[in-house]
């Protein structure tokens, strides 16, 4: 797998309460991806990046929300996450120590 679609399929990772939550308690990772990702795609993206060792995958597509604009009802775009469990006593550190 090129880098090129290496950095298609995983476009950064998902940062909320939920992420934390799921980190610290199973050692998983959850990443925002391509809706045309597969989970075989996102697996060896992630090998392939970050050098670890990935036990499952599991995809989820989020619908977007209908917010109110000014002209009236509008759509946020629909998108995908992927929860990514690692092998024991690895992990991905995101930040950057410099």
């Amino acid at each position: 797998m090129n880098q090129e679609i290496v950095f298609k399929t995983l476009l950064g990772p998902h940062v909320s309460e939920k992420a934390a939550v799921v980190a610290e308690g199973s050692n998983q990772v959850i990443f925002k991806v391509a809706k045309t990702a597969t989970k075989r795609e996102v697996k060896a993206a992630v090998e392939q990046l970050f050098k670890v060792d990935v036990l499952d995958v599991r995809t989820v597509v989020t619908k977007g929300k209908a917010k109110r604009t000014r002209y009236g009802m509008g759509k946020r775009s629909d998108w995908k996450k992927a929860y990514v469990r690692l092998a024991e006593g690895q992990e991905i550190d995101f930040a950057v120590a410099e």
